[in-house]
């Protein structure tokens, strides 16, 4: 009989019983109980809250005593996945499996119905399915997720022959298959770690299913079961398909994440598996990690998760290499047509492999190894798998490794060959080897700065942007061209490697960089030039980002003083490319065309002074050239024809270098007769910068405070402002252009978009409305806690008035708001500036937005006390936004 609420008592019962257990078992939690046993006792507490269940649905299906024990003859429980390895957290699925001879479909339809309906009422989520025995085998061959789900599968109650019968059937099925299925079960695996995270070192990891969590854990399971027929890692360990070392790293990380996950379900009162940065704050402070002069608490609570997590990754990785069969055809047509490398080695097709000789070499001297690496970059090969197990396994019983000067000259020569550089350097990394060549490497070893600047820790972030400059190579446009032609590769590859490791302590990073590289060159013999070269890099690798993202590069006095800082165009071609590597490596979309434009810009323009070519004089012909263009081209009545040139005349550098002459040349003639009080609106896809250019012309006295307006309605609008220029030409009149990424059509807003907000634009200057703006929550999509609540890192205004002669530049760093370019817009049209040039660089959720600003005599801010009141009402105006 249903309660009063509804729910039958057993229902009532198991509800009860899950409450009581689950606030045990977090008390037991709360005083160090190890998470293998928490989820053991969550295991046990399902399963006899299940068995009431199922008991009660076979009553309710009969009540007949000898039925039902005819009926349970034929049925059994089969736990799988998690809850079938018994590693279930506080809120996880229950995944069951109700197996069936088919003399009892009849009332397995009414009996699943019952009894799903009990589990879910009682407040279980629940994977559930009946199966036969041909069913699930079956199943288990066309979808791998049922295949590695059963391959953890346990019996619970019901009949024993039944599941016998079925375990020795889905054993059978593996056995034939196996080759096949390894293979399937990796391609899955990749395609979770695309959409979770292909790299341990996310900042907000999955500690389930991003690289290095619990599912690659799993996989080593769902592998050893499918090649071996063995899910336990000791299992494993006995068989010889896992090392001791391995699977003491894998289970110390088991205990690690499973503990990690349970507080995680705990703390949530729900499944919760996303390791946000307000949970790494909570649980760094949970777990008494604390904050000094070098490191935050939270830092160091994530470096030992990412300390276990590696350690994973390189375990499995190396697992699951040894657990593929080897290709025939590979190995036979390798051997055919391989050559020997004095003796020691074998070049083949494919994959470098090692002699007898060569293979004891390797396992005994560490100069060895990186001659094997040379070869196989210099070759473009990859390393047979079996000649790295033993050179992994020779390395991982080292206590102490001494770098000879022969190594360090091996090392030197890898890092000029950029075939294969970066997952080499990974591998050297993986064995702790690189450390050794590059000390500063091992303090950045999982070493994350919290902040949103950075998707990676700092040494995957060097790695990375190493790997992203040697990808270069392949680029059809200026990067491919600038790399290709380098001659000193290995000089930038060094200064890649080093150029964040200054980071972790709470000086300026740049410098502590330039120590750390002095002590390197020294450490390998470096020439003096190429370590002067290398701290440079090291010391001035912010200089050209900031100067291209937050500069007017039309400005001939700033590229000028920049080209002169440089000094020479091999280190600025290199400078170049560690600046486009180094922001690539920050996180994935961060380096698009737009960044990359503005780059390229400003080194072209300083290489024109360092070697001469395409002088200034050159390049303003080609300016007069196009000014000629557009008076020959505009149809005009002669009456019209002095004020057409006037106007042409005072086009902008900027304006005439970046918009095509095609439309330059209708703006300009619309303008001519444009009423006051009106305006003119324009728009276009950019596809170089991927993005869309916004024009607007009008009177000086229309425009007149309207910029934070025009700013107000593109955000309200759901796009993103990346730069804008204010042009004045003569007769008073105005051009703003707006480069804008639209995030509701970020591939070529339609001409209906486009058009739609240009008239919003429009209409927000001709009938300004004083009612305030609403917006849309376009960039932060997280309900998690708001970044600048977490990160230490303050709001900050800086005011730079020595850069450029005729403005002030207002520089202000703060986390992306709704509403933000807006509010400071509106703060700076409150203080009476006026606004010539803003460019808006975001950083994931961090944007940096500049302004050129007079005052409305456009006159340089020169008062302290002015300059004083403006940093304080934007920082108002910002916390207020907040």
């Amino acid at each position: 009989m249903p309660g009063q609420s509804g729910l039958k008592p057993r229902v009532l019962a198991a509800r009860e019983k899950i409450s009581q257990a689950r606030a045990k078992l977090h008390e037991r939690h709360n005083q160090g109980s190890p998470g293998i046993q928490i989820c053991a006792a969550m295991t046990d507490l399902l399963d006899s809250v299940l068995l009431d269940l199922y008991d009660g649905a076979l009553e309710q299906l009969t009540s007949n005593a000898r039925e039902r024990e005819e009926l349970q003859s034929q049925l059994a429980l089969v736990p799988h996945g998690g809850y079938g390895r018994r590693d279930v957290a506080p809120y996880s699925d229950v995944d069951l499996m109700l197996l069936y001879d088919p003399a009892a479909v009849d009332h397995i339809t009414p009996l699943a119905q019952t009894f799903t309906q009990d589990i879910y009422d009682s407040g279980l989520k629940l994977g559930f399915s009946a199966r036969s025995i041909d069913e699930a085998c079956t199943l288990s061959l066309q979808d791998i997720s049922t295949f590695t789900s059963l391959a953890e599968s346990r019996f619970l109650h019901g009949s024993v022959r039944l599941y016998s019968r079925y375990n020795n059937r889905f054993r059978r099925v593996r056995r034939r298959n196996r080759n096949r299925l390894v293979e399937r079960i990796i391609l899955e695996r990749r395609q979770e770690r695309q959409q979770f995270g292909d790299t341990v070192y996310l900042l907000k990891p999955n500690i389930k299913r991003s690289r290095g969590g619990l599912r690659e854990l799993q996989l080593v399971r769902w592998i050893g079961f499918t090649r071996h027929g063995e899910t336990d890692l000791d299992s494993l360990r006995r068989m010889g398909a896992l090392t001791r070392e391995d699977r003491n790293t894998l289970r110390s990380a088991y205990d690690f994440l499973l503990r990690l996950r349970n507080e995680m379900h705990f703390h949530a009162g729900k499944s919760q598996d996303l390791l946000t940065r307000e949970e790494q704050v909570r649980l760094a402070e949970k777990y008494g990690y604390e904050t000094d002069e070098s490191l935050l608490a939270v830092e160091r609570f994530m470096q030992v998760y990412f300390e276990h997590t590696s350690q994973v990754r390189y375990a499995q990785t190396h697992f699951v290499r040894s657990a593929r069969s080897p290709r025939t055809w590979t190995h036979f047509w390798g051997s055919l047509f391989s050559h020997q490398v004095e003796g020691d080695f074998l070049v083949g097709p494919f994959q470098i492999r090692a002699t007898r000789r060569g293979l004891e070499k390797v396992s005994t001297e560490l100069s060895e190894v990186l001659r094997l690496m040379d070869l196989a970059n210099l070759y473009d090969k990859r390393i047979d798998h079996s000649v790295w197990q033993a050179i992994r396994k020779a390395m991982l019983k080292r206590t102490q490794i001494d770098i000879s000067p022969e190594a360090a000259r091996r090392f030197l020569s890898l890092l000029s060959e950029p075939a294969r550089l970066a997952a080499l350097l990974r591998r050297l990394h993986e064995l702790r080897v690189l450390e050794c060549f590059i000390p500063g490497m091992r303090k950045a070893r999982c070493l994350l700065q919290f902040n949103e600047y950075h998707k990676y820790t700092v040494d995957e972030h060097s790695i990375r942007a190493l790997q992203h400059a040697t990808e270069f190579i392949r680029d059809d446009g200026p990067l491919g061209d600038a790399y290709r032609s380098l001659e000193h590769k290995r000089t930038l590859h060094l200064a890649l490697l080093m150029h964040d490791l200054g980071k972790g302590t709470n000086e300026d990073h740049s410098e502590v960089g330039v120590r750390i590289a002095r002590k390197t060159a020294a450490h390998l013999q470096l020439p003096p030039a190429e370590t002067e070269t290398i701290c440079f890099l090291i010391h001035k690798h912010l200089m050209m980002s900031n100067l291209a993202l937050r500069h007017d590069l039309n400005d001939p006095s700033i590229v000028l003083k920049f080209a002169v800082e440089v000094g020479s165009p091999e280190i600025l071609q290199m400078l170049y490319l560690l600046t486009c590597a180094d922001i690539s490596a920050v996180g994935p979309g961060v380096f698009n065309n737009w960044k990359l434009d503005l780059l390229t810009q400003l080194y072209h323009r300083a290489r024109n002074h360092l070697t001469g070519e395409s002088g200034q004089a050159g390049s303003n012909l080609t300016l007069e050239q196009q000014r000629t263009e557009l008076r020959q081209q505009a149809t005009i009545a002669n009456e019209d024809r002095k004020r057409f040139n006037e106007l042409v005349n005072a086009v902008p550098t900027g304006y005439l270098t970046s918009v095509p002459g095609d439309h330059i040349l209708p703006q300009l003639e619309s303008l001519l007769h444009l009423d006051q009080g009106k305006a003119l609106g324009w728009a276009r896809w950019v596809p170089e910068r991927n993005a869309v250019e916004y024009t607007i012309g009008s009177h000086e006295a229309t425009m007149a405070g309207m910029f934070h307006r025009l700013t107000g309605v593109l955000s309200s609008q759901g796009n993103q402002i990346m730069a804008a220029e204010i042009d004045r030409l003569t007769e008073k009149l105005v051009i703003d252009r707006f480069y804008v990424q639209d995030l509701d059509f970020p591939e070529h807003p339609p001409e209906a978009r486009l058009a739609e907000i240009s008239a919003k634009l429009l209409d927000g200057i001709e009938n300004p409305s004083p009612a305030p703006l609403t917006f849309r929550k376009i960039w932060q999509s997280s309900s998690e806690q708001a970044a600048s609540e977490l990160n230490p890192m303050p709001t900050r205004v800086v005011i730079d008035n020595n850069t450029v002669r005729a403005f002030t530049i207002i520089n202000v760093f703060a986390y992306d708001q709704i509403g933000l370019l807006y509010t400071i817009t509106r703060a700076l049209y409150d203080l009476k500036l006026e606004v010539h040039l803003a460019k808006i660089t975001t950083h994931v959720d961090q944007v940096v937005d500049i302004f050129y600003v007079t005052d409305r005599q456009e006159q340089k801010i020169e008062s302290t006390e002015q300059l004083q009141q403006i940093k304080r009402n934007l920082l108002a105006a910002i916390q207020e936004n907040e």
